[in-house]
């Protein structure tokens, strides 16, 4: 398979066998090739002359049709899962197989209740087909995207594939998800996984292959015989090392106060200067809502937030006001809530800080080619054009330029949701070291993250919320393992000095 946009070659002759019942994960840097694959995959994009695709030994013609796609089999459950939230969950499963009668062409409800109820069926799962998809979990959401997906499979035929769609998945909600998929595997089916995480590629997939600047570098290798280490240096050609905040910073947090938290629905809390603080917990415990809480993008019943020496009860106050204040946020929806994608990577890290210059219409460019040259550099963003549209960029990519957009304006408290969720190794060490360099010159920083791995090697302390409350304060040399622990309530030595409720 081989994929050319004018000069450029965003895949160079890949070579990828997925045996029957294997799950086969594919890993690679952003910008590796992965999402051109998947578009040539689903009828998207046509690839170059010469190239093949072959399912059940049976050769597809390309670009592949919808129609074909589910002749052969071959679905693919997105990243952001493609589900009508306002709609329900029958409605979502059976969209684009929808049977009407014949005279009248009215939809039998009934029938689509009972279809829908057979898939979920399949899968183990409880969900109602009445349900409306918004009011799910997201556990439940990727099960009616992978029930969607089950559809037109049949027994020891076809390929479904998964691209980034678990990267809202708790670890007992994945250990769940991939022991569905087994069962639907059991009979044939093949797999392929598009993911990010390394630890659960390992933990889960039968064999692995890396991609690097389109081209396969890895084919096929069995998780048994791979490490972690090793699909680093195969997915950047070279070997990384990311050690924790406080070891790496060589400067500990100040002893001052920077920010404080007082009955946040519950939750007091404090961040010095310099301190990097992250939340975590079940889902349903509420870690999640904090940042948008103290953001004033989500209703709070009560709560103050003291920056410096000004105090703002929270639910008085406005987004506009603590952003004034010197408080951002950075959404884990980036596309939603976080970017333009029409706009250009200029415009997207620039707007916060548009305002008058001399005359009330014109704003100067001057600092605005300065602030993108800086952060475009820094966060090592590609390509490194700052007039590009941010929807043309991958995801990684992205993620970076939202960064920038905040980091420009050297917020006094930034707040962060999954800042790091679904981007490659190589931009996540980006993202940190960043992050780290905004700590050091004396902001707080609250991470709210589900990924143990993630707080353990970023954070300076780890709050692990249920029931809307702290239950459990880490401290110290923090290790995942802890993290998970705590999160679960397992058993641990409380007379440890680095763990204390």
């Amino acid at each position: 398979m081989s994929k050319s946009y004018g000069p450029f070659r965003a895949l160079r002759g890949v070579d990828l066998q997925v045996a029957p019942g294997e799950l086969h994960a594919l890993v690679g840097q952003n910008g590796s090739g992965k999402s051109t694959l998947i578009k040539i995959l689903t009828g998207y994009h046509a690839p170059d002359a010469g190239s093949r695709m072959l399912i059940d030994e049976a050769e597809v013609a390309l670009p592949i049709s919808a129609a074909e796609r589910r002749r052969h089999g071959l679905s693919v459950v997105h990243q952001s899962l493609g589900l009508v939230e306002s709609r329900t969950v029958t409605e979502n499963l059976r969209l684009g197989r929808l049977e009407a009668t014949r005279f009248g062409r009215r939809v039998r409800w009934s029938a689509e209740r009972q279809a829908a109820a057979a898939v979920l069926a399949r899968l183990g799962s409880a969900v109602r087909p009445t349900a409306l998809v918004g009011d799910l979990s997201a556990e439940d959401r990727a099960t009616v995207a992978i029930g969607r997906a089950l559809q037109d499979h049949r027994p020891g035929r076809g390929l479904i594939v998964f691209d980034e769609s678990t990267r809202a998945l708790t670890r007992d909600a994945l250990t769940r998800f991939y022991a569905q998929l087994r069962r639907v595997m059991a009979d044939g089916a093949s797999v392929l996984m598009i993911s990010h995480r390394l630890e659960e590629v390992l933990d889960h997939a039968d064999r692995v292959s890396v991609l690097r600047d389109g081209e396969l570098v890895l084919a096929g290798a069995g998780t048994g015989d791979t490490s972690e280490a090793e699909l680093t240096r195969a997915m950047l050609g070279r070997s990384i090392s990311v050690a924790r905040q406080q070891g790496d910073a060589g400067n500990p947090p100040d002893s001052a106060t920077a920010v404080r938290v007082r009955d946040l629905e519950g939750v007091d809390l404090e961040i010095r200067r310099g301190e990097i603080v992250g939340v975590t917990g079940l889902v349903g415990s509420g870690y999640e809502r904090i940042p948008y809480l103290l953001a004033g993008t989500a209703a709070v019943r009560s709560g103050t937030l003291t920056i410096g020496a000004r105090t703002f009860a929270l639910p008085e106050t406005s987004p506009v006001a603590l952003m004034k204040a010197g408080v951002a946020l950075i959404p884990e929806d980036r596309v939603q809530q976080g970017l333009a994608l029409g706009l250009s990577v200029r415009q997207n890290i620039t707007v916060p800080r548009l305002t008058a210059v001399g005359r009330a219409w014109w704003t100067g460019t001057a600092w605005q080619t300065a602030e993108v040259d800086e952060f475009v550099g820094a966060l090592d963003i590609r390509p490194p054009d700052p007039e590009v549209p941010v929807g043309s960029l991958s995801g990684g990519n992205q993620q970076k330029v939202l960064l920038a957009k905040w980091l420009a304006g050297r917020p006094e408290l930034l707040l962060l949701h999954e800042p790091t969720q679904a981007v490659d190794v190589g931009a996540r060490q980006d993202i940190v070291a960043a992050l780290r360099r905004l700590a050091a010159t004396g902001s707080a920083l609250l991470v709210a993250a589900s990924d143990p791995q993630e707080l353990a090697i970023l954070c300076d302390r780890v709050l692990v919320i249920r029931d809307g409350r702290i239950a459990v304060e880490l401290t110290g040399e923090i290790d995942q393992d802890d993290i998970v622990d705590a999160t679960f309530a397992r058993e641990f030595d409380p007379s440890a000095s680095r763990r204390s409720s």
